[in-house]
């Protein structure tokens, strides 16, 4: 799997941008996070760890017939009722937990509010969210994206896996590392951060497999030099992230000195 003749000159922003638009032309706006308020999407993101998005939304389900999407209603709730109703999303003790410290944190430190949370701005309310057991990096992004409105990018393993197979990012990018990049190279956009990590998300799910990468099926074929159905693993050479911003930068560079030539 290489990078099409030509590709990579671009500057990765123009690069991450060309990918965005092709993404949003092929699969269309993609209404994230499917979730009716606020607090939904902090349970969603809380309990989408580690599983399926299928299986945490079956776990909101039984919340919602409960009647304990609300935190009021859910600090209410014993662990063990809690527990119950998200057994769906696996690891459903912990989680459970993990709900309970979020909804009394946010009780004693913002008196149950978001909007003293999120008005804090995106590092500080980051910070204090990463503090709080069960919740990490990936967690806290989501709920400051998604639910408080912040324009941070959640370079999930979904996200690192599509773009670092375009050279992109490098192969083994963390997810601090990856997320470095990409605000780096994108405009600063609450609202296409939101939608660039759902298509990314939808583009792996759907063709850019763990294991196996679809290639000529994905609407991201034309920015390959080849197009057929790809094994990853050792065997599988990944676009050198390094090496396209080497050649970049080589080419502003050169770009200056006919500049001052002129």
């Amino acid at each position: 799997m290489r990078i099409a003749a030509g590709q990579v000159q671009a500057a990765p922003g123009a690069m991450l941008r060309r990918f965005y638009a092709t993404l949003l032309k092929s699969f269309g706006p993609q209404g994230w996070w499917p979730a009716r308020t606020r607090w939904e999407v902090i349970w969603g993101a809380i309990l989408t760890q580690n599983t399926t998005w299928r299986n945490a939304s079956l776990a909101i389900k039984n919340l919602r017939k409960a009647g304990m999407l609300g935190w009021r209603s859910l600090r209410q709730a014993s662990l063990s009722e809690i527990e119950q109703l998200i057994r769906p999303a696996g690891f459903y003790r912990q989680k459970a937990r993990a709900l309970h410290t979020f909804i009394d944190w946010i009780e004693d430190t913002h008196g149950g509010s978001l909007n003293l949370l999120f008005a804090q701005g995106a590092a500080p309310a980051r910070a204090q969210l990463l503090q709080l057991k069960g919740i990490g990096p990936e967690t806290a992004d989501a709920i400051l994206l998604y639910s408080g409105r912040h324009p941070v990018f959640v370079a999930d393993a979904y996200t690192r896996r599509v773009l670092s197979r375009h050279g992109l990012l490098p192969a083994k990018a963390s997810y601090e590392s990856a997320q470095q990049i990409l605000h780096q190279h994108l405009p600063v956009d609450q609202a296409m951060f939101n939608e660039f990590h759902a298509l990314l998300v939808e583009a792996a799910k759907r063709y850019c497999h763990r294991n196996v990468a679809y290639c000529e099926e994905c609407p991201l074929r034309s920015f390959l030099e080849r197009n057929s159905k790809l094994e990853t693993g050792n065997s599988v050479p990944k676009p050198d992230f390094e090496s396209r911003v080497s050649v970049f930068a080589k080419a502003q560079e050169l770009h200056t000195q006919r500049e001052f030539q002129v």
